[in-house]
């Protein structure tokens, strides 16, 4: 096999396996807010749409727990505030087209029953995830910086050329 194939086989099985954490997260991500959004619409008086902001900022916070510790644990840390600046931006952007989705339907479309709520929560949820899903990988939890490079000369080489290149320690 060509180290290039090679190569690309390991791209396909880290994107792999870096979807099916962002799954499992978004995963309960999505328990938490549909169980967050009925416990709150089936208790309270609060109008659907409402109800359902309530339930993505849970959501997000029970999220970002999870990329952060779990999906993108090895990703760069070192911009914290970059990065959780990042992440709610991309989160409530997010926000929006999840329960602008609920409120077309609802107030658009006159379908307030709970099934059709539900459905409508769940159809916001999944185009904002393919949102959050690029965004998050590509703005917020950035691969870290690969270490520099440097040569060091081998101590008794003949000419005092270097002996080819060494991997700097991270600081």
């Amino acid at each position: 096999m060509s180290a290039s194939r090679a190569a690309l086989g390991d791209r396909v099985r880290g994107l792999a396996r870096e979807i099916a954490k962002f799954g499992a997260v978004g995963g309960l991500g999505l328990l938490v807010n549909l169980g967050v959004f009925n416990l709150i619409r089936n208790t309270t008086d609060l109008q659907v749409v409402r109800a359902s902001v309530i339930a993505t900022v849970v959501a997000i916070v029970f999220n970002y727990v999870g990329f952060r510790y779990f999906t993108y644990r090895d990703r760069d840390k070192s911009g914290r505030t970059r990065e959780l600046t990042l992440f709610l931006l991309f989160s409530v952007a997010g926000l929006v087209v999840e329960n602008g989705l609920l409120y077309a339907a609802t107030y658009g479309m006159g379908w307030d029953t709970p099934l059709q709520s539900n459905i409508f929560k769940f159809l916001g949820i999944g185009v904002a995830t393919a949102f959050r899903f690029w965004s998050y990988r590509t703005w917020v939890f950035r691969v870290a910086p690969e270490p520099a490079v440097v040569a060091e000369p081998v101590v008794g080489a003949a000419d005092g050329a270097p002996a080819g290149p060494v991997r700097a320690a991270r600081p």
